[in-house]
């Protein structure tokens, strides 16, 4: 297997990379965008062009015919195209694993930022996972828009990795840490919902792609207390909230979605009207499938 260009001793294989990566990555949205008919049935030039995003971007946003249809099976087909099969099974998903993301006031979703209309920061999905249910993909489909706002600024991981080596390799190192990152153990009614997760920021997986473990949360968050950690740290955060060309911002209507290796991600609050805002949100422990 050729080097990972992740890796900090193959110099070479991440000057190349760095190159073919800047000049292929989207600057626009619109870069993002595949116009297609039914996700349930990608015809092969389309199922072609949202590879080819993902393949430079890691993420696709496809533009669907199916409105307001609330068949999960949308996100689900769609996903299977592209390899994507074991679905995480976390807290606050359906019996189906697939997410459905509305404001819920009930006891299980109340006290989670993804269940009502404040903002969240940046993030990748399932960080407080443990190492074996490591969220490589992910996958949104809008059925109903907030009346408004609910729009996402996205930001590839690679680039964020570029970004960060290139001012210090070292920070990376530390990201790269085992220790780096904890999430602290979650409680609901004093009863032990989930241990400690701790682990890397950014780490290579065994087909040597990269992998990004985040979260922007001020609290119940614990960095390895070294000197350098809190540098890195803190260059990473500047890094997200830089106005640099690979930020890109959008808002799904009904019928589209986003299809993504697990990329950087961030949502507005919104305010709903008659109808509330209602996505289905597909977390898997695979990679899109010739990425």
């Amino acid at each position: 297997m050729l080097p990972s260009p992740f890796d900090l001793a193959a110099e070479n294989a991440y000057q190349l990379w760095r190159e073919r990566k800047l000049a292929e990555a989207p600057t626009r949205l619109e870069d993002l965008l595949v116009e297609i008919n039914d996700p349930r049935q990608l015809k092969p030039a389309e199922q072609a062009a949202i590879l080819e995003r993902c393949q430079r971007a890691n993420m696709a946003i496809y533009i669907g015919k199916t409105g307001d249809d609330p068949d999960k099976a949308i996100p689900t087909q769609l996903g299977a195209t592209f390899g994507l099969q074991r679905l995480d099974h976390n807290r606050g998903a359906d019996d189906d694993a697939i997410t459905s993301l509305t404001v819920q006031t009930d006891a299980r979703h109340r006290d989670y930022i993804p269940y009502s209309n404040r903002p969240i920061a940046w993030h990748t999905d399932g960080y407080y996972n443990a190492p074996e249910q490591r969220i490589d993909s992910l996958l949104l489909h809008c059925v109903h828009p907030a009346e408004q706002g609910g729009a996402n600024d996205l930001l590839d991981h690679e680039i964020v990795y570029i970004l960060v080596r290139d001012q210090s390799p070292e920070y990376i190192r530390t990201l790269m840490h085992r220790d780096c990152m904890t999430i602290p153990a979650s409680y609901v009614d004093g009863e032990q919902m989930r241990p400690d997760r701790t682990g890397p920021v950014f780490s290579i997986r065994a087909d040597g792609q990269l992998h990004m473990r985040y979260t922007n949360r001020a609290r119940n968050i614990r960095w390895r207390d070294d000197p350098l950690t809190r540098e890195a740290v803190a260059y990473l955060k500047a890094t997200l909230e830089r106005d640099t060309d690979w930020h890109l911002q959008g808002r799904l209507e009904s019928g589209w979605g986003l299809i993504s290796n697990n990329v950087l991600h961030t949502r507005t609050g919104f305010s709903d009207g008659d109808t509330p805002r209602l996505l289905y949100r597909a977390r898997y422990y695979d990679r899109i499938q010739g990425t």
